[in-house]
């Protein structure tokens, strides 16, 4: 019966994501190779979280497009906006959420509308010697845990206040879960990435991190979130208007939210930003 609950209760939470998740949908726009028969080279500026699947990307896509390299840089989702605005030659911004690309969007610095290509969850992890014994993300609250976290303006930061303030409110968690676990934040990175490398050195006990990282890291196990407080996270991207051949890499945008894109990404654990069909 446990194993049942677990099912429907995965369900709900994708049902949720699903739910969140808009997903703009991808255009048809020739590429540049196609209407000249000129590959062209890309920058990707992508969210840290993305590394694996765009290190498995990066050989696919050229693969199928010979000649358009792919030069990948990873950092935060808000590093790499602000980069952008002051003149970084991205050609293509993949983030972690839907906030900075639309800030790109804003400003007149995307050419098009966000398309939303993937979706996550969270999760917290620990060491897998788990030292401080945590069995629970209730045991965030207790004196003495030391709590890693990212940089106020980075996508993650944002989705794991959103969970704490869930959290706060079910039954069972103290009144003053949410400032138990402020106080008790150790330390704020740059990313995500650096989050999750800080844990499984053993130099913090815990952490709200993507499930995607979770899988990533063998020496971090996660601890089970509960349904009614997991928040789906929804990464989306744009082609940049400064990029030298915005067809191109419009049609990488659109590989990324297409079916090669997309099987890969769930090879990584991403979620899909839309039900299929």
């Amino acid at each position: 019966m446990k194993t049942a609950g677990r099912s429907v209760a995965l369900s709900a939470t994708v049902a949720l994501l699903i739910a969140a998740c808009g997903g703009g949908a991808p255009s048809a726009v020739p590429s540049t190779a196609q209407s000249m028969g000129a590959p062209t080279p890309l920058t990707i500026y992508g969210a840290a979280s993305l590394k694996g699947a765009l290190d498995r990307m990066k050989p696919a896509w050229e693969s199928s497009h010979p000649g358009s390299g792919l030069t990948i840089s990873t950092d935060s989702s808000a590093a790499l906006e602000m980069q952008i605005e002051q003149g970084a030659p991205a050609d293509v911004f993949l983030s972690a959420d839907e906030t900075n690309p639309k800030k790109l969007a804003d400003k007149g610095l995307a050419d098009g509308a966000p398309t939303d290509f993937a979706g996550n969850l969270l999760t917290v992890i620990v060491p897998t010697a788990n030292p401080a014994r945590i069995t629970s993300p209730k045991d965030l609250a207790r004196t003495g845990i030391k709590i890693i976290a990212a940089g106020d303006d980075v996508p993650i930061t944002k989705y794991a206040s959103q969970i704490v303030q869930k959290l706060a409110k079910l039954s069972g968690y103290p009144d003053d879960f949410a400032a138990a676990y402020a106080a008790n934040v150790a330390s704020k990175e740059e990313n995500v990435k650096a989050v999750v490398a800080k844990v499984a050195l053993g130099e913090g006990d815990a952490a709200i991190v993507y499930a995607t990282d979770a899988k990533a890291e063998p020496k971090v196990r996660p601890i089970e979130m509960p349904t009614d407080a997991n928040v789906p996270a929804c990464y989306a991207g744009v082609v940049t208007t400064g990029s030298a051949d915005r067809a191109t890499a419009r049609e990488f945008l659109d590989w990324v939210a297409g079916p090669d894109g997309q099987a890969i990404l769930a090879s990584f654990g991403f979620l899909p930003p839309t039900s299929p069909g």
